[in-house]
């Protein structure tokens, strides 16, 4: 029987937020963004979501006496830890993984409570299937089926006050960029991968590129990599298509956040943003 080789759509983006769920939720809304009220995986773990037209940003991190619970998350340098991707099929994912020797765990499945924006109340629940840990330095990278999309994506969830629409980039930084791509090489098929002319790769995922890139050019881009940045291959970055920069400069400057502009974008630094760069566009 022939396995489909998945196509590559970011779903969302992790960020690991270990015991300050508190702090991380609201900086991200000083950052302008509207997130979901708190929500609680049967795994352990809670999280925050930031929803947008085609995906969304994670916020992930656990409560008090809870940080046993999936303690691999943890492990991870705060900041952006997770690139995932859409599922149809978690299984047909899992057995692609297989074929290409990219397996991790089989798929796990988890759900969580939800209170969506009429007031009633219904479940998320997920499959997901991971990438092998040992291929994904400080982070992870898996597929995320949602069986029950609608407890997701809600229009009341998905407008901002900074105007952001969809997360547009998602960048990786590395020594060797190109081997930092090759994971995602062998997944999607090495033409999904593409070189381009400033030095990085990028493969396009839906309404977002994720770019892999050196330490000079995500400099040049977002400004000063995370404080903690030891030089390994790491997720440090993410940027947003917005429906209006002015919107975006009001939201940041109601939040007293500091930020600073370059041509057609606003680039909020690593130490203001939970340990990794903004770029709104």
């Amino acid at each position: 029987m022939s396995v489909q080789v998945p196509q590559p759509i970011l779903d969302h983006a992790v960020i690991n937020v270990a015991d300050q769920l508190d702090s991380a939720s609201a900086r991200f809304r000083r950052l302008g963004f509207q997130l979901t009220e708190r929500g609680h995986h049967s795994l352990g773990s809670s999280n925050h979501l930031a929803i947008f037209g085609e995906n969304y940003l994670e916020l992930l991190g656990y409560e008090t006496g809870k940080g046993s619970q999936r303690a691999d998350l943890w492990q991870s340098p705060l900041g952006l830890s997770g690139l995932v991707w859409k599922s149809s099929d978690a299984e047909s994912e899992f057995q692609h993984l297989q074929r290409q020797d990219l397996d991790g765990d089989p798929p796990a499945a988890f759900h969580r409570p939800v209170t969506l924006p009429d007031g009633s109340v219904s479940e998320a629940h997920f499959r997901t299937v991971r990438i092998r840990p040992s291929l994904v330095p400080n982070g992870r990278s898996f597929f995320c089926q949602h069986l029950t999309p609608e407890a997701v994506w809600q229009p009341a969830w998905q407008r901002h006050p900074n105007g952001v629409r969809n997360i547009s980039e998602f960048v990786i930084v590395a020594q060797d960029p190109a081997l930092s791509a090759l994971v995602y090489s062998r997944l999607f098929g090495a033409a999904k991968v593409l070189a381009c002319p400033e030095g990085a790769f990028v493969l396009r995922a839906g309404a977002a590129t994720v770019r892999f890139a050196s330490a000079d050019y995500a400099q040049q881009r977002f400004g000063p990599l995370p404080e903690d940045y030891d030089g390994s291959a790491r997720m440090v970055a993410l940027g947003f298509e917005t429906e209006d920069l002015g919107l975006v400069k009001c939201a940041l400057v109601t939040g007293e956040i500091a930020f600073h502009e370059q041509p057609e974008a606003i680039v909020v630094e690593s130490a203001e943003g939970f340990n990794l760069a903004l770029r709104f566009t």
